[in-house]
C-alpha cells in the first residue's frame, strides 16, 4: 500500500480522536465559569457543588486532550518530514507560540483550578477557572490560526536557495490574518461553547430522568438551556453562514467539491441530503432551489461555480467530501429545533394558571429529556464532521495551490511501518476511549459531592498547623454568609 494514504488515515485517525476532547474542554469551561459565577452571584451553596462536579469533569477531559494531542506533534516529523521541512518557518512558529504562551497559562492555573476549590476561596478560585478558559481558548487561537494558513496561505515566499525549498514568513500579521482565519476561529468557538453546553444538558437531564440530585440537575438544566438556544442558533444564521461565504470566496473549487455541483449555475440549490455519482458528473438527493446562491451571495440568482469551471484542477475525494459536510449541515440545523423544543416545555408549566409554583412541563416530558441526553454525541459527530469537511476538501493540497500532500510525507517512510503504528494507535486509542468512558461514567454516578465531604478531605489532607487555620476561615465565611 501506499505510504501516503496510509499516513493520511493515520493522521486522520489520530486527530479524529482527539479532537473529541479541545472542543468539549473549551465549552464545559465556559459553562463552568457560568456555573460559578451564579454562586458567586448568589451564594447558593447548589451552585458551588455544581463547579466542584464539572471541575472533575473538566480534568478528565483536559487530561485525554493533552495526551492525545502530544502525538500530533510527532506525526509531522516521522510522517510529514518533507511537510515540515517546507512549513517549518511559518507553521512551525505558530506551533510554538501556542505552546509558549497558551499552554503554560491553561497549565499553569490548571493545579489551582482542580485542587484549590476551597483553598482559594470563590473569588480566587473563579480567577483561576477564567485563567485556565481563556488559556484554552487561547491555544485553540494559534491552533486555528496554523490550521487557517494551509487553507488560505499569505505572508510567506517559496525559497530554494540555499535548499531545501521551503516557504519563509516575509510578513507576521499577514499569516495570522489569513481570510479564513476569523471566520474559522468564530465558527470552532461557537461550536465548541455548544458542546459544553450539550454537555452539562446531557447530564443534567439524565439526573432528572433517573430521579437523582433533582434541584441540582434541574437548577443546572434551567441555567444552561438559554446557552445552548443562543448558540445553535447562532451557529447556523451567522457564523456557519459566514463560514460558507468565505469558502466561496476564497475556496471555490472546495465549495463546488461540497455541494456536488458539477455545473456553474444561478440560483444554485442547497442539497439537504443524497449522493454523488462521479462516474456520470450528477448529483441525487433532496435540494432546496436557489439557497446556496443565498448563503453564498445573499442573492438567489447569484452564479456559483460548478466543477466544470475548473478543468484540469486537482479536485478532493467528492462523495466523500459530500457525505461529511452535509452530516455536519444536517445536524447542525436539528440542534436549532431540539433547543427551541426544550425551551417551549421548560416555558411550560402545569397546574392551574393561579399557582405560581407550578412545575414545569419540561421535568415529565421524558422523550425531550431523552432528546437532551443523547444531543452531545450528535454534537460531537457535528464538530468532527466539521473538521473532516475543512481538511478533506483542501485535498490533495496540505498547503491549498502551494504544496501536494503526496509531496508532504516522509521519503523514507515504508508502508509496514505506517501499517505497525496505525495498528499500535488504534489498540491504544481503543483503550483509552474505554477508559475515559468508564472514568466519566464514574464520575456521573457518584454525582455532585455535598460540599461537607469534599472540606473534609481537602481539610483533612494538610498539615496538623494548617487545619485550623481553615476551620477559622470557614466559620468566618459562615458569619458573613447565612446560606
Amino acid at each position: 500500500m501506499d505510504p501516503e494514504l496510509l499516513s493520511r488515515i493515520q493522521f486522520a485517525f489520530t486527530a479524529s480522536f482527539h479532537f473529541i476532547f479541545p472542543p468539549l474542554s473549551m465549552g464545559l469551561g465556559l459553562m463552568l465559569l457560568v456555573v460559578s459565577g451564579a454562586y458567586l452571584r448568589t451564594r447558593d451553596p447548589k451552585w458551588r457543588r455544581l463547579a466542584f462536579f464539572w471541575t472533575k469533569v473538566y480534568g478528565l477531559i483536559f487530561a485525554l486532550g493533552v495526551a492525545t494531542g502530544v502525538v500530533q506533534e510527532f506525526e509531522f516529523g516521522m510522517n510529514w518530514a518533507d511537510y515540515s521541512r517546507f512549513v517549518g518557518n511559518v507553521f512551525g512558529s505558530l506551533l510554538a507560540a501556542e505552546g509558549v504562551f497558551a499552554f503554560f497559562l491553561e497549565g499553569g492555573f490548571l493545579g489551582l483550578m482542580l485542587f484549590g476549590g476551597n483553598r482559594l476561596g470563590p473569588r480566587l478560585w473563579f480567577f483561576a477557572t477564567l485563567m485556565v478558559v481563556v488559556g484554552a481558548h487561547f491555544s485553540a487561537l494559534w491552533i486555528i490560526m496554523a490550521n487557517s494558513w494551509m487553507q488560505t496561505p499569505q505572508g510567506f515566499e517559496v525559497v530554494t536557495d540555499p535548499a531545501p525549498v521551503r516557504a519563509v514568513m516575509t510578513d507576521f500579521g499577514q499569516v495570522v490574518f489569513t481570510p479564513s482565519f476569523l471566520p474559522r476561529l468564530l465558527h470552532v468557538f461557537i461550536a465548541s461553547w455548544t458542546a459544553g453546553s450539550a454537555l452539562m444538558l446531557s447530564v443534567s437531564a439524565w439526573y432528572v430522568l433517573r430521579g437523582r440530585h433533582l434541584d441540582l440537575a434541574k437548577s443546572n438544566f434551567s441555567l444552561v438551556l438559554p446557552f445552548f438556544i443562543v448558540l445553535t442558533i447562532s451557529n447556523v444564521v451567522l457564523f456557519g453562514a459566514n463560514q460558507a461565504i468565505e469558502v466561496t470566496h476564497q475556496q471555490p473549487l472546495k465549495l463546488a467539491s461540497m455541494e456536488g455541483l458539477w455545473q456553474g449555475t444561478t440560483c444554485a440549490p442547497l442539497y439537504l441530503f443524497g449522493w454523488v455519482d462521479t462516474a456520470t458528473q450528477t448529483t441525487h438527493g433532496l435540494s432546496i432551489p436557489c439557497l446556496l446562491s443565498v448563503l453564498a451571495y445573499f442573492n438567489p440568482q447569484a452564479y456559483v461555480q460548478g466543477l466544470n469551471d475548473f478543468p484540469g484542477a486537482p479536485v478532493p475525494p467528492i462523495a466523500l467530501l459530500f457525505q461529511v459536510y452535509h452530516l455536519m449541515f444536517m445536524l447542525g440545523s436539528l440542534f436549532v429545533p431540539v433547543g427551541l423544543l426544550g425551551g417551549l416545555f421548560w416555558f411550560l408549566k402545569k397546574g392551574d394558571k393561579g399557582d405560581a409554583d407550578r412545575p414545569r412541563r419540561i421535568w415529565e416530558a421524558r422523550p425531550v429529556l431523552w432528546l437532551f441526553v443523547i444531543t452531545v454525541f450528535f454534537v460531537e459527530v457535528a464538530i468532527i464532521a466539521g473538521w473532516w469537511t475543512a481538511e478533506i476538501g483542501r485535498q490533495p493540497w496540505v498547503v491549498y495551490n502551494v504544496l501536494l500532500t503526496a509531496d508532504g510525507v516522509s521519503p523514507l517512510l515504508s508502508a509496514g511501518e505506517v501499517i505497525a503504528s496505525l495498528g499500535m494507535f488504534v489498540l491504544l486509542y481503543a483503550l483509552l476511549l474505554v477508559l475515559f468512558l468508564y472514568l466519566l461514567n464514574a464520575k456521573i454516578q457518584v454525582g455532585p459531592e455535598p460540599l461537607e465531604e469534599v472540606e473534609t478531605v481537602e481539610v483533612s489532607s494538610l498539615p496538623d498547623t494548617f487545619r485550623e487555620i481553615f476551620r477559622r476561615r470557614d466559620r468566618a465565611d459562615v458569619r458573613e454568609d447565612p446560606s
